[in-house]
């Protein structure tokens, strides 16, 4: 199944810590493989990555990935990288996660000081009833290493979640990609997990998300907020306002409100809000996509709502329309995803 279509943002360059190629060299020492040999192959030199605050182009990553799959032989690398990960990774963001109360508000500062990680995924947690779901959303072409990159975020998710409550939650992963061939052999670290779905997504009980941080430290949790503000004002982002855009889309009362009634309640002209949107590798109009899927899949699965009322409840003239816009999205209808999801679920 398709993610929503990706807008082309015109000069912006997705990047990423340098963390994330450091996190990979270590890994390469299970095959004893030096990392010379593998940033070599990038044109990288041996002091590339001393910076510790450095950035990298995605594009550079993506070939770095690409390379040490080839070089260890091992298809699977994402499992290994996920198992691998530790919250200190995300810099002043992990910082923030080790120090706040909750899960809940751990990821709260997740989704608001995501670009300060990077702009290539974007991420937002919806909250239905009994249902919890961190969406991610793919704003750059992840390319022939799309399967390592979201397999391990996810199951990075999985492991850290672990490491800061020391619980076990209840929770399930849905990937908007085909099972990879190798994805068997990794299959026991990874029960409840679906492929081939309409979004990427981990899905948690609402109650696990009162689960208690072990390591919270409200001065600490203070200091990591202003860090984090700081970063994002050095990015060149506007704190927050991606997730106030998002918020603001869906209206009260139904449907979802137009750029221009957006723009005037964040007090800006629809073109400013346009451009410092761009300037996050964001569209208006892939937000009102996200907020629509998001709300599908939700009426899809938790209601027996007809078709029609559902397209009503989306801000569809027709239900046709509605129809339209979801194989768009996801590759499939909105009957037949119910159907799997029912059918599945009964299965289970």
């Amino acid at each position: 199944m398709q993610t929503p279509k990706l807008v082309a943002v015109e000069k912006h360059i997705h990047t990423v810590p340098v963390a994330l190629a450091l996190q990979l060299v270590e890994l390469l020492k299970r095959w004893h493989i030096p990392d010379v040999e593998l940033l070599s192959g990038v044109r990288l030199g041996p002091n590339a990555l001393e910076d510790p605050l450095g950035r990298l182009p995605v594009s550079t990553m993506h070939d770095l990935l690409e390379r040490a799959r080839l070089m260890t032989g091992e298809p699977g690398l994402g499992y290994y990288l996920g198992l691998q990960k530790r919250v200190s990774l995300y810099g002043y963001l992990g910082f923030a996660a080790l120090s706040a109360p909750s899960i809940r508000q751990a990821l709260e500062l997740a989704v608001k000081f995501a670009p300060i990680f990077s702009t290539a995924l974007a991420i937002d947690l919806k909250i239905d009833g009994d249902l919890a779901a961190l969406r991610v959303e793919e704003q750059a072409s992840l390319g022939g290493v799309r399967d390592i990159v979201l397999i391990s975020l996810m199951l990075g998710l999985q492991t850290i979640g672990f490491a800061l409550t020391g619980q076990e939650t209840r929770r399930s992963v849905d990937f908007a990609m085909p099972e990879p061939e190798y994805h068997g052999r990794f299959a026991h670290l990874t029960s409840n997990w679906r492929f081939g779905q309409p979004a990427t997504r981990l899905l948690l009980d609402t109650a696990s998300l009162d689960a208690p941080i072990v390591t919270a430290d409200p001065a600490a949790l203070a200091l990591a907020r202003t860090l984090c503000e700081r970063s994002l004002d050095e990015l060149g982002f506007d704190a927050g306002l991606a997730d106030r855009v998002r918020r603001m889309v869906a209206s009260d009362t139904g449907g979802f409100r137009s750029l221009e009634h957006v723009a005037a309640l964040v007090h800006l002209s629809p073109r400013t809000l346009k451009r410092r949107l761009a300037a996050q590798g964001i569209s208006f109009s892939n937000l009102v996509d996200r907020e629509r899927l998001e709300r599908a899949l939700v009426l899809l699965q938790s209601s027996r709502l007809p078709i029609e009322d559902v397209a009503q409840q989306l801000d569809y003239a027709t239900a046709s329309t509605f129809v339209r816009a979801f194989h768009r999205w996801t590759g499939t209808t909105p009957s037949a995803y119910r159907r799997e999801r029912w059918y599945g679920a009964r299965a289970g």
